[in-house]
């Protein structure tokens, strides 16, 4: 197989014509959402009940939601609420998505052009850089692409 191009965006400071422009001209074709919780966040236009709709009817775009792709709820607020530093939260992350073995439960044929999704505007402290990160040690034939 050739290589994987694998994409990543956070949803923080775009609007929906920003985000959906982005997914649509580098040609995604699945969204992955990696958030814990999808329900309930500042830009509406991603919470699960939406975000399947528009991705689809806007862009032919699939969704799928995976929360063995998310940290636990401890370890996000001990990060969120400043108990914890990011480089613990990098260790426990990785330790935790290795302990699931994400990579044998991800189907490696839909990820070329698939894009994780979550919330933080910038990659390099977001844990869905982890996940594309990981999966290209485990894989290694990931190309990956922050979109920002």
């Amino acid at each position: 197989m050739s290589s994987i191009d694998l994409f990543t965006i956070g949803f923080k400071k775009k609007s929906a014509k920003d985000f959906f422009g982005k997914l649509i001209k580098v040609g995604v074709k699945l969204v992955i959402d990696v958030r814990l919780n999808n329900t309930s966040h500042l830009a509406g236009f991603t919470k699960k009940a939406h975000l399947g709709y528009f991705l689809r009817n806007i862009g032919g775009i699939e969704y799928i939601h995976r929360s063995d792709l998310a940290p636990t709820k401890e370890m996000l607020d001990a990060y969120d609420k400043g108990t914890g530093d990011w480089p613990t939260y990098e260790k426990q992350f990785i330790a935790l998505i290795s302990e699931r073995k994400i990579e044998e439960k991800l189907n490696k044929d839909l990820m070329d052009h698939a894009c994780f999704l979550c919330s933080e505007e910038e990659p390099i402290k977001c844990h869905r850089r982890l996940v594309a990160e990981y999966l290209q040690k485990k894989w290694g034939n990931i190309e990956i692409h922050h979109i920002v």
